[in-house]
């Protein structure tokens, strides 16, 4: 463990040089227990803050990594609640009363901006599980932080049609697939973590261009730090991603780095 996390460390440090050029709000992290034990809070905080990242969406599986994180770089971390008490409960969390009562100490201990992200596809959103945990959402007026599919998603608002709701991944749907969803909700955000198929070698996929710029103020980027070996990629993700948004236009490029997610929250 320990050559692993000196490996981490040069990784970290060969992929920050430079880094200070466009501010990030990274708006799809995670630090869960086991990231905890391997990269320590301070050295998460200095690898956000060498990457410029200047916000980022937090969550854990449990919370208490995102406590932890928050404790350390406050000025950071934006923290959201994860249904997650342990890793695991992908697939089942939504059949699991206890979830609720876990969810509802951590809401009555602790401030969060968002819900998630959290797993359900189709009919999962019907689940009694689920409905309370949208009802909390609304309670406590948060962002929910959405990964599934779009019937899923689509349900989410016939729950809540006032919800707001982040599209985790753009739901790994093609691009035109994704504008008709932001089309048909307007209350619905995507992230671009974990995708790759913004541009490439022939530069930025013309798909992705048509839809940034239509929906300008819809979509923000994200590392999804899901293990703790993603931790090596946050300072390479960051410069991959100023790499590709330099070829949208200085306004289009800043509001996908930072002011999206900082509007859909309501921060600055």
């Amino acid at each position: 463990m320990f050559r692993l996390a000196l490996v981490f460390s040069a990784l970290i440090t060969a992929g920050t040089a430079g880094s200070e050029e466009l501010p990030i709000f990274d708006a799809h992290i995670h630090y869960s227990h086991d990231a905890v034990t391997l990269v320590p809070p301070a050295q998460v905080a200095k690898i956000l803050r060498d990457a410029g990242v200047k916000k980022a969406l937090v969550s854990s599986s449990d919370d208490d990594g995102t406590q932890k994180l928050k404790a350390a770089a406050p000025d950071i971390v934006v923290p959201a609640l994860r249904p997650y008490r342990r890793r695991g409960e992908l697939s089942t969390w939504m059949h699991d009363p206890a979830v609720i009562d876990y969810l509802e100490d951590r809401l009555g201990r602790f401030e969060y901006e968002a819900i998630g992200e959290f797993h359900a596809y189709g009919d999962d959103i019907q689940t009694d599980v689920i409905q309370r945990m949208i009802a909390l959402a609304r309670e406590h007026d948060l962002l929910l932080h959405h990964h599934g599919d779009r019937a899923a998603l689509d349900q989410i608002f016939e729950t809540w049609p006032g919800a707001r709701v982040l599209w985790a991944h753009s739901g790994f749907d093609r691009p035109d697939e994704v504008a008709d969803a932001l089309r048909a909700h307007p209350r619905l955000w995507a992230d671009l973590a974990f995708r790759s198929d913004m541009a490439g070698r022939d530069g930025l996929n013309p798909d992705w261009d048509r839809v940034f710029r239509a929906f300008p103020d819809r979509f923000m980027v994200g590392t999804d730090t899901f293990a703790p070996e993603r931790w090596y990629y946050v300072g390479p993700h960051a410069q991959s991603t100023r790499e590709w948004l330099a070829l949208l236009p200085d306004d289009l490029a800043r509001r996908i780095a930072y002011d999206n997610a900082a509007g859909m929250l309501g921060i600055r």
